[in-house]
């Protein structure tokens, strides 16, 4: 008589026989676990607490060749296959029958004369950036080292140096892939442009990626930082901010978050159990023409934090301070046309400190520069005539943190575009596909889909197909 396991996930119940997948099992190099084994949990649980990825099974994978194992088995079996590394942006109708864990694929290879660096889909940042930095070199790395290169890079990758680089899909040379017909492929501009430009942006839509190569920066150092102000100043510090913004030269790359930090171990004294307005700045050429810059925005009020300066790239993470620790966070973002002062004024009146916001941070980034210009490959990342990004996050649970993020953006309406970034709001159906994507761009998805994923086993191509 054949066992089963039984599943729950947001859309299904499925049953699936213990012998297929112990037949599974014997073709890997790494391990399938059911909800049963003790490893499911921990390879399974993503980053942001709240969200729960419960797949009839998880893959941990250890070669590229127990991904293309997994992605054949789903195929032949009518499964649906999801991919998590670090569990960044999980959604939990991704997570597909069965959920590839790809933190096994841990290659790391510089190629310093040449700079550029080939990584294994279970890479982070926070592996990589000291391996490079000890040659001087740097990648277009994102607001926090603790992500994974790939899922940042497939969702486009806008960072701290985004005026300066723009976005790391633009810097891929090279791209490893499963796809949805269980096809190993190595994927360059020449070699399927198609999957190439479907990679960079799409997210998972047109397969599981296990490498990537990418090019990397020359900057050993860099100006910049976070300075925190006492929310009291706030109106006065972001006044002064969106006019010295509006003047920097790509060289330089700034957002504003409003923080409210618990009193807990980690979370520096001045900052602890009060409100505060953070102004981050990344400059990228001399060190003191960066700092004639910042002293513009340090001459408005007096700051209760000042951590601007001359840092090595490894401290990288001291610009936006993102938390590292596991969360379960509530997310809301958008992307601004403009952030003007009526914008600052309707952002105050419902995160400011008279406001009554539960967030723990609520986040303007300023982009253009060469975030706005198009990369030598075209790619599946849009909206670059943006100005402005928003972001709020919140403590999931929190009393009226989801009803006041939608407040906050509701407040914005004026000024947002309607628009999301890949990365801030995983696209996994119509609605959130629309934000994410132009009609044309998602046309061209929903060929590369369908040309390489004919039989619909990879779960984030759902929303092509929608």
């Amino acid at each position: 008589m054949t066992t089963a396991t039984t599943t729950r996930t947001d859309t299904f119940i499925l049953p699936i026989q213990r012998t297929p997948l112990d037949k599974l099992g014997d073709r890997l190099a790494g391990a399938v676990h059911e909800p049963t084994d003790p490893a499911y949990q921990a390879l399974t649980t993503p980053w942001n607490l709240a969200v729960p990825m419960r797949p009839a099974a998880v893959i941990d994978a250890q070669t590229p060749q127990d991904v293309v194992q997994a992605v054949r088995f789903a195929g032949a079996h009518g499964l649906t296959v999801g991919v998590q590394a670090t569990g960044h942006g999980a959604v939990s109708s991704l997570a597909g029958h069965l959920l590839v864990s790809t933190r096994g694929l841990d290659e790391v290879t510089v190629h310093p004369q040449e700079r550029w660096a080939r990584v294994g889909a279970g890479v982070k940042w926070s592996r990589l950036v000291p391996e490079v930095a000890a040659h001087g070199l740097a990648g277009v790395s994102g607001s926090v080292t603790d992500v994974g290169i790939i899922g940042y890079t497939t969702g486009g990758g806008v960072g701290p140096m985004a005026r300066t680089h723009g976005i790391n899909a633009d810097k891929v040379r090279a791209i490893e892939v499963v796809t949805g017909d269980g096809e190993f492929r190595r994927v360059t501009p020449d070699s399927y442009p198609d999957l190439f430009f479907a990679l960079r942006g799409g997210k998972g839509a047109a397969g599981i990626v296990t490498a990537l190569e990418i090019d990397l920066v020359e900057l050993p150092t860099f100006y910049g930082g976070s300075c925190f102000f006492d929310a009291a100043d706030a109106p006065a510090v972001i006044r002064a901010w969106q006019d010295w913004s509006a003047e920097l030269p790509f060289a330089g790359t700034t957002s504003i978050a409003i923080f409210q930090m618990p009193a807990m171990d980690g979370v520096p004294e001045p900052l602890a159990g009060r409100m505060t307005l953070s102004v981050r700045f990344l400059w990228t050429a001399n060190a003191e023409d960066g700092e004639r810059w910042f002293a513009r925005i340090r001459k408005v009020a007096r700051p209760v934090l000042d951590g601007v300066g001359v840092h090595p790239y490894p401290a990288i993470d001291g610009v936006h301070t993102d938390p590292i620790d596991p969360t379960p966070a509530h997310e809301d973002s958008t992307l601004l046309h403009t952030f003007d002062e009526r914008a600052a004024d309707a952002l105050l009146g419902v995160a400011g400190p008279d406001a009554g916001s539960p967030q723990v941070l609520v986040e303007i980034r300023q982009l253009g520069g060469a975030y706005a210009l198009d990369g030598r490959y075209p790619c599946a990342f849009d909206h670059r005539a943006a100005g402005y990004s928003l972001l709020a996050v919140g403590i999931d649970g929190v009393p009226g943190v989801q009803e006041h993020a939608r407040r906050l953006i509701s407040a914005m309406r004026p000024w947002d575009t309607g628009r999301v970034w890949p990365n801030f709001a995983p696209p996994h159906d119509a609605e959130s596909a629309r934000r994410a994507y132009t009609p044309a761009t998602l046309a061209r998805l929903a060929d590369v889909t369908a040309t390489y994923d004919p039989h619909r086993v990879m779960q984030a191509a759902s929303y092509t197909r929608a």
